[in-house]
């Protein structure tokens, strides 16, 4: 038997002895994904479930589990005698969500040679860190550095926190969250983050996933505004280049002939986040 779907998570073999049955919470858990995929989350949450934070359990989690600690509003989850471990406890009344565990069975006989093979898979409960209390964990000390335009993303209800990354992302705008993650002090990538969340607020809505002209407008309104506000971008304008043309290669186009497609987008976007600072600098 072989249990497909959108994911192809899980393949199981007809020549296993016995039925593997799914419990209960197994099947939650797989319904919360299947969920998510008909909303159109899962793209976010497999995004930025691939932005795990290193020396913390769950860096070596599956795709699968890091996906399902996001959609539980989290960067961190862990079982209770992990959290036991880093000197937190679990808050009364606390929930847990539940992560897929394989059950792996050694199979005895000379011919079999100790091979070990999938028999199944289980839940194990996880609390995540806004759940606990305790002993302050060492990537909580992280500080945001003085943003310029940091007061808009407040002004809109959107929380700006830093994060430690990896090599795979610098930082990401969360549309259902409202929150901006960064792993790195440079204002461009606020900027770029911030032009994300006013790209929603002009059309009401984004695509979600990495569309390539919503991510053009972004770099574009970044790279814009770090002239404006007068930062300087440690010569990334290159880097800003290549971005660009990355994903007008996906839509067929030039970067100049994309960066013209968008141009009145990322104007609405710019005005929206200067507003009067735009105004004062576009009259010096």
């Amino acid at each position: 038997m072989t249990l497909t779907g959108s994911l192809g998570f899980f393949v199981f073999n007809d020549s296993m002895k016995g039925a593997i049955q799914m419990n209960d919470k197994v099947k939650q858990v797989l319904n919360v994904i299947l969920d998510k995929f008909k909303s159109g989350d899962i793209p976010e949450a497999v995004a930025y479930s691939l932005y795990p934070i290193p020396e913390i359990p769950s860096a070596k989690w599956s795709l699968t589990n890091r996906t399902l600690m996001f959609l539980s509003g989290t960067m961190d989850g862990r079982g209770y005698k992990q959290w036991r471990q880093v000197d937190r406890y679990v808050k009364k009344s606390s929930r847990a969500f539940f992560i897929l565990v394989p059950f792996i069975k050694k199979v005895d006989g000379e011919q079999s040679g100790g091979k070990e093979i999938l028999v199944g898979f289980g839940c194990r409960p996880v609390f995540r860190v806004e759940d606990t209390d305790g002993k302050e964990l060492e990537y909580e000390n992280m500080e945001l550095p003085d943003l310029p335009l940091l007061d808009r993303a407040e002004e809109w209800g959107i929380s700006v926190r830093a994060i430690p990354g990896n090599y795979q992302y610098h930082g990401y705008y969360s549309f259902n969250r409202k929150e901006i993650a960064l792993a790195t002090p440079e204002e461009k990538v606020f900027f770029h983050e911030l032009s994300h969340a006013a790209h929603e607020k002009v059309n009401g809505s984004l695509k979600r996933g990495q569309d390539p002209l919503q991510e053009i407008v972004a770099e574009l309104s970044a790279a814009a505004l770090c002239k404006l506000v007068g930062k300087q971008v440690n010569g990334r304008d290159g880097n800003s280049y290549r971005y660009i043309e990355k994903y007008a290669e996906k839509i067929k186009m030039s970067p100049y002939n994309a960066c013209l497609k968008v141009m009145a987008e990322t104007e609405k976007v710019l005005h929206l986040i200067l507003k009067t600072e735009g105004e004062r600098i576009l009259q010096l």
